[in-house]
């Protein structure tokens, strides 16, 4: 149901997706109205998004997530799997050959995610090449990166670190962030808390 992006491609993976939207947004004390106004999208196309009825765009995936303090790899790994189903497997692989399912949006970088489905955190691989310091994102959950390769400025509340390869940095759901390189691109993993309903 996502034009032009991997993501919830049968009616089952598009009503899990909806659900976790509506989930998401419960959570943040939002209503449909107020999610609206959040993202500049209709108040019926997100009841339709909700319902699983919408076929959208990046764009409109990406202020969706943004406005649920979230990325759209996380809401994208929603659909892979519902709450309720059973336990995803305890074992899962991920070859660099799948890469083809890199959504190219996570907050403003290119992202394949590296487990799927309902986990209790969603390991990404990222690639940043933007030299601009981009947008600030604050969320309610924890998150964790490491760079492999290349230098990351990464601004924590307004506290700017350089990190390089093998650095780390962790940060608790709440803490304005964003980061961005100088030269040449940087390759990272970073580590999302997932969001529960």
């Amino acid at each position: 149901m996502v034009h032009g992006v991997p993501g919830p491609e049968s009616a089952e993976a598009a009503l899990r997706f909806g659900a976790h939207v509506r989930e998401l947004r419960r959570a943040r004390g939002l209503t449909l109205v107020q999610l609206a106004e959040a993202t500049g999208l209709s108040h019926p196309f997100l009841s339709q998004v909700e319902r699983g009825l919408a076929n959208f765009s990046l764009p409109s995936l990406r202020r969706i997530a943004v406005a649920l303090e979230t990325s759209p790899v996380e809401l994208i790994a929603a659909s892979e799997a519902g709450h309720g189903d059973a336990a995803p497997p305890p074992v899962e692989m991920h070859r660099v050959a799948a890469a083809d399912d890199a959504v190219s949006d996570f907050a403003q970088d290119r992202a394949v995610p590296l487990a799927h489905g309902t986990r209790p955190f969603l390991p990404m691989a990222i690639v940043c090449d933007r030299t601009d310091r981009g947008e600030v994102f604050t969320h309610a959950e924890d998150e964790w990166v490491t760079v492999l390769e290349g230098t990351l400025h990464l601004e924590l509340d307004g506290d700017v670190q350089v990190l390089g390869p093998g650095d780390a940095a962790y940060y608790a759901g709440g803490v304005a962030h964003r980061w961005w390189i100088e030269d040449a691109p940087a390759r990272l993993i970073a580590v999302k808390q997932q969001s529960v309903g």
